[in-house]
């Protein structure tokens, strides 16, 4: 396991990027459904009111769908200490929805605690992240004595690992590539470990695997 004693990252910086990284998934469906409306305001452009209104149907769920997801994978999500799995499943979903990976979701624990539950949601986007032009992800949790084993496999032809996701994972800080995509994965590790836990991945010809342990 990597050292990350003096690699930590400061709370006020590890806090701008989490937010960037949401204002950047937020900011497109928001915007589309801008245009959806002015077009709707425009006179000139009364033929396409069926096309516009469709912008804005897509774009107001994939949003709905995104905010969902960020409460629990993200943030505090009020009280709740524990989730049902088929909720985490429906948020899953809710982002599967938007991208061009399946979602197989084979969860046997019916509830999971919050840090299991972040770990899974946050793994299973980067597994539908790693399958840019479509594949399958295989989402896969079981409660073992006091531990939940958390298992993801991307399969895909073009199945990949941004090497700031890795990095991120590991507890490394960010070298070169796109913060969003390393924070995300920075953060899991920090919540993962802060739970005692452990999280890594792997990469393989078309296929990524991600995997994680945590006291239940």
């Amino acid at each position: 396991m990597t050292d990350t004693t003096d690699l930590a990252v400061r709370p006020a910086e590890l806090a701008a990027y989490l937010a960037a990284r949401m204002c950047h998934d937020f900011i497109s469906p928001a915007s589309a459904i801008s245009s959806g409306l002015d077009l709707l305001e425009d006179p000139s452009a009364q033929d396409m009111r069926e096309e516009a209104m469709g912008l804005i149907v897509t774009s107001a769920k994939k949003l709905a769908d995104l905010l969902s997801f960020c409460r629990v994978a993200f943030g505090a999500s009020a009280s709740a200490e524990t989730f049902d799995a088929r909720d985490l499943e429906k948020l899953a979903r809710g982002v599967f929805g938007h991208m061009r990976a399946e979602l197989e979701w084979m969860v046997d624990t019916p509830a999971v605690n919050k840090p299991a539950a972040r770990t899974l949601l946050n793994l299973a986007q980067m597994a539908g992240a790693a399958l840019p032009t479509g594949g399958i992800a295989k989402v896969r949790a079981v409660q073992e004595g006091a531990s939940v084993a958390i298992a993801l496999e991307s399969t895909g032809p073009r199945a990949l690992l941004r090497p700031e996701v890795l990095a991120g994972l590991q507890g490394q800080p960010l070298g070169e590539g796109l913060h969003g995509h390393w924070v995300q994965a920075y953060y899991t590790h920090l919540f993962v470990t802060d739970a005692g836990g452990r999280v890594f991945a792997d990469v393989q010809e078309e296929r990524v695997i991600f995997a994680a342990t945590l006291p239940a």
